[in-house]
């Protein structure tokens, strides 16, 4: 059997299992173990233990449930509601108002956060009844929010990244440091974005007031210097190089009770609700990593990632060429399957093809975390539209229609990144130096 036969084979029964229904993980796993069979009979099954222990057994992968309770923690402890009040009279005065809000506080809240699910339910059941009740563009508000959500995997912490450096042995603090700049690159164009709209079309978003008084002004500061200081507990003391990944998560766990109890209306009961909470999702997110390794497993085995490396190397194409085959696979999935499932699926088989066009693993790490971000609100599988439509109970249709212009600016930001891989590389080259 060729290697073309055999991608087909996995492909197809890839995509058969996903339409009738099954899981991403066991839509992964099954073909897997079924070529493994199929190449090497009983004795290739039994490698599955090893398998599941080398995937789960990764020092790297314990900071992914930290990070996730402390995003649930501070959306059970209501700070969510205390960032954006804060912000709206920080922020809300510039043009485009509570939009301006939206973006920010997505912004702010992603990097403690680590999370687009997170960031976008949290901000987005505060927000939309606000914005709503004020009159502003339905597509706009929503579009603002699913894709202000979508920092959540590109401003560290980035669950997506930790996933990432852990299939690729890349250096996670550097894959953080690496998403920052680009992370507020996409953040000021979104912004910009929403300003030249609310400009063009007043009527989208009404004009907001700033704080009143002295007084308003700094309790809007009250209201955001929780999260400075947990973003300075945590991602201040990584890229200070004094904690490692895993240790910077346990320190933002250790702040957001003591903020939540503190600050917000953190309870023990919403305590144990928010740990229950992230429990479901790790099990969720380690059994899909360790579908994707049962799946690399069996690519290498059979050698069909060597095949296909030595097929894309026959292309000759250009590092640009390569790059757009990449963003319309990526997008391609996005429509099927959500963001890390694209992640595992993936980056295994692309990652041994760096080496032929010279691309630098961050860089590329930096890109592809982009482009998942795109199928974040890709139609009709990207989660957040699904999460703001939830929320607010509106029409699918707005919120897909909103969040369009901002599909754009990503793919901008990550073309920008690559014609200038500067942009993801400055920050992790001058704090290693």
């Amino acid at each position: 059997m060729g290697a073309e036969i055999d991608i087909l084979l996995i492909l197809a029964t890839f995509l058969g299992l996903l339409v009738i229904g099954m899981a991403v993980p066991v839509a992964i796993a099954i073909p897997g173990m079924l070529y493994l069979y199929l190449q090497g009979g009983l004795p290739a099954l039994n490698s599955l233990g090893f398998i599941t222990w080398g995937s789960i057994n990764n020092f790297a992968l314990t900071a992914v449930p930290l990070f996730i309770l402390m995003a649930e923690i501070l959306g059970a402890s209501g700070l969510s509601g205390r960032i954006y009040s804060g912000l709206s009279k920080l922020v809300a005065p510039l043009p485009g108002g509570l939009l301006q809000t939206n973006v920010a506080g997505c912004a702010l809240f992603a990097s403690v956060s680590g999370s687009s699910v997170a960031t976008a339910a949290s901000l987005g059941r505060v927000a939309l009844p606000q914005m709503l009740s004020r009159n502003y563009s339905r597509p706009l508000a929503a579009g603002s929010l699913a894709a202000g959500g979508t920092l959540g995997i590109l401003i560290p912490p980035s669950i997506a990244m930790i996933i990432y450096g852990t299939f690729t042995q890349t250096s996670i603090p550097q894959l953080f440091m690496a998403g920052l700049v680009p992370g507020l690159v996409l953040t000021g164009l979104f912004m910009t974005y929403i300003a030249v709209c609310s400009y063009l079309s007043p009527g989208s978003a009404p004009r907001e007031k700033g704080p009143k008084s002295v007084g308003e002004l700094l309790r809007a500061i009250g209201d955001v210097t929780p999260f400075f200081l947990l973003i300075g507990g945590t991602v201040g003391m990584l890229y200070g190089g004094f904690v490692t990944t895993t240790e910077a998560a346990t320190i933002g766990c250790i702040l957001s009770v003591i903020i939540g109890f503190v600050a917000g209306d953190l309870t023990w009961s919403k305590l144990m609700q928010a740990t229950r909470s992230t429990i479901v999702f790790v099990g969720n997110i380690l059994l899909l990593i360790l579908a994707a390794f049962i799946f690399s497993a069996a690519v290498s085995f059979s050698g069909i990632g060597d095949a296909i490396t030595q097929f894309v190397a026959s292309l000759e194409l250009t590092r640009l060429q390569f790059y757009l085959c990449v963003f319309l696979l990526l997008t391609v999935l996005g429509c099927l399957i959500e963001s890390l499932g694209i992640i595992v699926i993936m980056v295994p088989l692309l990652f041994p093809m760096l080496a032929i066009y010279d691309i630098n693993p961050i860089v590329f790490g930096v890109v592809v975390v982009l482009f998942v971000e795109l199928a974040q609100i890709t139609p009709p599988m990207g989660i957040n539209l699904f999460i703001i439509q939830s929320v607010w109970s509106g029409s699918l249709g707005d919120v897909i229609k909103g969040a369009f212009p901002f599909c754009i600016l990503i793919v901008l930001t990550a073309f920008l990144t690559i014609g200038f891989p500067e942009l993801a590389l400055w920050l992790p080259q001058s704090m290693t130096r």
